[in-house]
């Protein structure tokens, strides 16, 4: 009996194929955007395709078409990686009960709204509208009517978007079915993805022939009903923050336009925020608090010395006002009632002089805004973590689409791992000294 050798343009495809799973894993293991729990679905099936190109590229036996999901996998890295996604809770996840789910490929914020990805990198051939009676396929009408009311049946988990994005496009006659039954509307998404993969480490982590498959990408929002977003109008004359890293912090006057205009340019300063701004480690004790004798900090920090010796160390390796300069650059800066209460309590039993007066200046820029938040921040579970003041806070800036600054990155997780989608920025905590 004689067998066959892969031929060797097969060969030459196959390890082509083998290479982007190398890079897709490397991609995904340096991904920032997603917390190392949510790597786990996709390393699994970037390694379950690895293996499976492994075994073909092995086998004396090519006869047999190849069969890949590395289009598919190579798409939903892709996505993830759009600028307009942002704080994934969910990859490759299924919600729903265990006798009736529907797999949603990615759960995020898109473009600040609470989101659900659909990804397809099926032939548009392929893609029917209406499944054959009694076939596999249903069509892709009755999944997005699936879709549709798995999100409205989500409860905290409810989407306020959903995004279905085709890696190699519709055909015209699905495509306008698509955008008339359902009221979707074309996105414009496929422009962020020329950027999605970047240099890293000087190694280019892209996948091959994107340049062409990039202009087939076609994607579709369908609105769900969410939280209605707070229109609070607000006084003009509030300030907006703008750092001046030579002096620490400058907040200088500007003009805030009143109502929903100001979406999309608001920052919900947490706690923790608020401490850190106005932190002696950050505004230039840090290298005093170094070079005090450690006899002298230990009577004075107790057994916070640990803690405040780390955080000044942490300060002068990176600045953490530099850190959050970009973060903060033309944006209006947002705390509810809740958090302003708790830093003036902080700051008034363990600030320092100096400490008092930024939280002073602070506190006449920042525009209080009541506690008013989303309902669907206040269903989640209540738990050591994610307690109620918390749910305040975080809610109240999801109420406003803002992103919430926040040195709490154990409640960012928590939140997370509900599958819930929450915009949140997360910078290194910084204590208040008593100088």
């Amino acid at each position: 009996m004689t067998t066959t050798e892969p031929h060797a343009d097969d060969r030459t495809s196959l390890n082509v194929a083998i290479s982007e799973c190398h890079k897709l894993q490397e991609l995904i293991h340096s991904s920032s955007k997603l917390f190392p729990d949510l790597r786990a679905p996709l390393v699994r099936q970037i390694q379950a395709e690895l293996d499976h190109l492994s075994r073909r590229l092995q086998s004396p036996h090519s006869d047999s078409p190849l069969c890949s999901n590395l289009g598919y996998l190579s798409a939903v890295c892709h996505v993830i990686h759009h600028p307009s996604i942002q704080s994934v809770s969910g990859v490759s996840k299924h919600v729903g009960s265990k006798t009736e789910s529907i797999h949603v490929d990615i759960m995020c914020s898109f473009r600040r709204d609470p989101a659900w990805v659909f990804v397809s990198d099926r032939n548009p051939s392929y893609v029917s509208w209406v499944g054959s009676p009694g076939g596999k396929d249903k069509g892709l009408r009755d999944r997005v009517e699936t879709a549709i009311a798995a999100a409205n049946e989500a409860g905290s988990l409810r989407p306020n978007k959903l995004l279905f994005v085709f890696a190699r496009g519709l055909e015209e006659d699905v495509r306008t079915k698509f955008l008339h039954e359902f009221g979707a509307v074309e996105s414009d998404f496929a422009d962020g993805l020329e950027v999605v993969f970047d240099e890293m480490d000087d190694e280019w982590l892209g996948i091959s022939d994107n340049s062409k498959r990039l202009l087939d990408y076609k994607a579709f929002e369908i609105q769900i009903s969410g939280d209605p977003v707070e229109n609070v109008t607000i006084d003009e004359t509030m300030a907006q923050v703008e750092l001046d890293l030579c002096s620490g912090f400058d907040w200088s006057s500007s003009k805030m336009s009143p109502g929903n205009d100001v979406l999309g340019n608001v920052i919900n300063f947490d706690t923790t925020a608020l401490i850190a701004m106005v932190s002696g480690i950050s505004n230039g004790d840090a290298k005093q608090l170094l070079e005090a004798s450690p006899e002298k900090m230990r009577e004075k920090y107790k057994s916070n010395y640990e803690f405040v010796v780390g955080q000044a160390k942490s300060e002068l390796e990176q600045p953490m006002l530099e850190e959050v300069n970009m973060i903060l650059a033309g944006k209006k800066g947002i705390a509810c009632q809740s958090a302003l209460e708790e830093f003036k309590e902080l700051v008034s039993k363990c600030g320092g002089p100096a400490e008092k007066d930024r939280a002073s200046e602070l506190l006449k820029k920042l525009i209080v805004v009541p506690d008013n938040p989303s309902q669907r921040v206040m269903n989640l579970q209540t738990t050591g973590k994610v307690d109620t003041k918390n749910k305040i806070i975080f809610g109240t800036g999801d109420r406003w689409h803002a992103f919430t600054l926040t040195a709490k990155k154990n409640v960012v997780r928590a939140i997370a791992q509900t599958g819930m989608s929450l915009l949140t920025v997360v910078h290194r905590p910084r204590a208040l000294t008593g100088l």
